[in-house]
């Protein structure tokens, strides 16, 4: 079964859903790549303008980090893992627990299921990513600190009280209401959104040590991953001045 489904719209909508209901959507090593792999060619399409981000059923949005095959979280994140200007609307029921908390609030809207969980339990687990950090700058300070310090849920009418979510609608409405936010802007101008997008992400919000880190290790891992980087060792290894061909 592929652990990430992805259906492009002929409306200019693009749903990305984690597929695996059997462990409440959780994010593996593979699964993080492939969300990445989507992410990455839904921004790089000339048709594609919004996308819709979701989990499979309704039990679960996703249950956070594989702790049985962990994920290197930062890949599969908006604006961390990969870069992203155009919109990306989160569409959550059930569970949305840690690393998947992290995905949901970086997108730029959220609608919410009226059975959604949200949580973060890292501090109870004795792990964490540092991602969380940027809840705070999302949400009210004193209820971001409930969240991450006293490992608190907050269901999805509270969610929605302190701006977690944009919509919260009955259990199995939210890929629908999702989309329907996405098809309204396909029809506007996508430079003014990218625009905007941009301004908000790169001057307003702030960004924690995680997020910086995580995007270092983006623009890292592309020069490592590169041919570019291939061509320079073969150039030592057979002694000539190395052909380049990036940019």
């Amino acid at each position: 079964m592929q652990k990430v489904l992805v259906e492009n719209n002929a409306d200019g909508t693009t749903l990305i859903m984690i597929n695996r209901p059997e462990k409440r959507n959780a994010i593996c090593a593979e699964t993080a790549l492939l969300l990445q792999k989507a992410f990455v060619e839904f921004e790089a399409s000339h048709t594609q303008k919004c996308a819709v981000l979701t989990g499979a059923g309704n039990d679960a949005f996703s249950g956070g980090a594989d702790t049985g095959n962990f994920p290197e979280l930062w890949r599969c994140i908006p604006t961390v893992g990969f870069q992203t200007e155009k919109p990306i609307i989160s569409a959550v029921a059930g569970w949305c627990v840690g690393g998947a908390l992290v995905l949901s609030m970086m997108c730029d809207m959220t609608v919410a299921a009226e059975n959604t969980k949200f949580a973060y339990p890292e501090a109870r687990m004795g792990f964490t990513g540092g991602l969380i950090a940027g809840l705070a700058a999302r949400i009210p300070h004193k209820v971001a600190m409930e969240m991450i310090l006293l490992c608190r849920n907050i269901d999805a009418q509270r969610g929605y009280n302190v701006g977690l979510c944009n919509e919260v609608v009955p259990t199995g409405k939210q890929v629908e209401a999702a989309l329907a936010m996405a098809r309204e802007m396909t029809e506007f101008s996508p430079l003014v959104l990218k625009t905007l997008k941009r301004f908000v992400t790169e001057t307003v919000l702030p960004k924690g040590p995680s997020e910086l880190s995580g995007r270092a290790q983006r623009s890292l891992t592309a020069v490592r991953e590169d041919e570019d980087a291939a061509e320079a060792i073969a150039a030592v290894k057979e002694k000539r001045k190395p052909r380049y061909k990036s940019w």
